[in-house]
């Protein structure tokens, strides 16, 4: 799904918006949501999922094709985990109370 597919959503759901607004409202989502991650805070959306930025320490690597050892750089990582409602949504009928929430 693309940016302009959730507008379009959003447009079609919200009855009574024009698509610049509702292109508006999910850009501003978005905007709030990347200025978040990027102060290292993370998001967490009920129902949803967590966004969580990590950083990641410089480290020894390979070159999968040389071999040749290399350093790979410290970077900031996104990972997302998803809600059990969410899991459930893509897996229904099945029981996910076992899964781990961390």
């Amino acid at each position: 799904m693309t940016k302009a597919e959730i507008v379009e959503a959003v447009y079609k759901r919200l009855g009574g918006l024009s698509k610049k607004e509702a292109a508006e409202m999910v850009e501003a989502v978005f905007e709030t949501m990347k200025d978040t991650l990027a102060r290292g805070e993370k998001i967490k959306i009920s129902g949803f999922g967590n966004f969580v930025p990590r950083d990641k320490h410089q480290r020894p690597g390979r070159n999968p094709k040389t071999g040749a050892a290399i350093v790979i750089s410290e970077r900031r990582v996104l990972t997302f985990k998803p809600s059990l409602v969410l899991k459930g949504a893509l897996n229904p009928g099945q029981d996910l109370a076992d899964d781990d929430e961390d």
